[in-house]
């Protein structure tokens, strides 16, 4: 894991109960390494095997601040180190791409604890294994609040375009792969119960999990490429902005079909629960990460059709506008 110019401090042993004031740039690096171990990391960078004849590299990088986008009293460290890999590995996902490799950079307080982040980077390698995908460096530093950067790579084989956003063709249909709603609906619970949910409530986990650390199968972007989607995106800012955005690059109007996004029987009892109208979860939720491909085909395995894609400008719900239409902004 490089990093920049250190600080040599006095020898003295060190465990996971200790700070990082305490333990020093050297030995957190290491039980980093140690937690999420690779051949390619330890030096000054990552020298990464060739990638695969006709193929190209994608990167992305995706940043995440204590407070906005995580808090401790709700997340462990493993699940923070898991969202915090798939929300990259979906924009390497969403191109049609193949994750292979993750950077990780950590500003934090000095007196948070080393265990705290040798527990974010085994959720990283957790995330990474199913992956077939390793953690390859990063950099490590102090600051006021705690934030983590991760920086995924990938690789889109052969000569095919890749699924950008200005793909979407009118006459195609829109497919999904994932989960919608789930994400906002466990974020209202947090809110409203914190991590200790009542036991008469358990049946609400998948919708904590869901926000504390998605997940996505792997390769399903790759699949709707090979299979002839023309465009992709993921359910990140919530699905009316994300897909509205797909349909402005794309320039075309997507109607999403309302029976085919309705929220499930866990969303609503969850809404009857908290009052809340469970479409503003699905439409405006985000952090689900769903991948949102259009094609002309049938949709490719493990995805399923939720709209079309026609001539014109916009998104509707059965031709109608939405109940809905706000989402994540970095700057709210």
């Amino acid at each position: 894991m490089a990093c920049g110019p250190r600080k040599e401090k006095e020898s003295v042993t060190v465990g996971l109960s200790h700070t990082l004031d305490q333990a020093g740039e050297r030995h957190v690096i290491h039980e980093i390494v140690t937690a999420a171990p690779s051949a390619l990391n330890g030096d000054d960078a990552a020298v990464l095997y060739p990638a695969a004849p006709n193929s190209r590299t994608v990167a992305a990088t995706d940043m995440m601040v204590e407070g906005r986008h995580f808090r401790r009293d709700w997340s462990t460290a493993a699940e923070i180190g898991q969202k915090a890999i798939v929300r990259n590995f979906a924009d390497i996902e969403a191109m049609g791409a193949r994750p292979t490799a993750a950077l990780l950079a950590i500003a934090a307080p000095g007196d948070t604890p080393v265990d705290f982040v040798r527990g974010i980077a085994q959720g990283i390698a957790e995330r990474c294994a199913v992956y077939n995908a390793e953690l390859v460096g990063g950099d490590l530093t102090r600051s006021e609040s705690l934030i983590i950067n991760v920086t995924a790579l990938g690789s889109l084989g052969g000569s095919g375009a890749a699924l950008t956003l200005d793909g979407a063709r009118a006459g195609q249909k829109l497919v999904a792969h994932g989960k919608i709603g789930y994400s906002g609906a466990g974020l209202a619970l947090l809110q409203r119960y914190g991590r200790a949910l009542p036991p008469e409530l358990e049946e609400f986990w998948p919708l904590v999990d869901a926000h504390c650390a998605p997940s996505l199968t792997p390769g399903r972007g790759v699949i709707a490429r090979a299979t002839g989607s023309t465009s992709m995106t993921d359910n990140s800012d919530g699905l009316v902005r994300d897909v509205g955005h797909l349909a402005q690059r794309s320039g075309v109007h997507i109607d999403l079909d309302r029976g085919a996004i309705a929220p499930d029987p866990l969303l609503a009892a969850a809404g009857a629960l908290l009052d809340i109208d469970p479409w503003e979860w699905v439409l405006t939720g985000g952090e689900d990460h769903t991948l949102l491909a259009t094609t002309y085909k049938s949709a490719p395995s493990g995805f399923r059709e939720i709209g079309r894609v026609m001539r014109g400008t916009g998104v509707t719900i059965d031709g109608e506008e939405p109940r809905y239409n706000g989402g994540w902004e970095g700057f709210a």
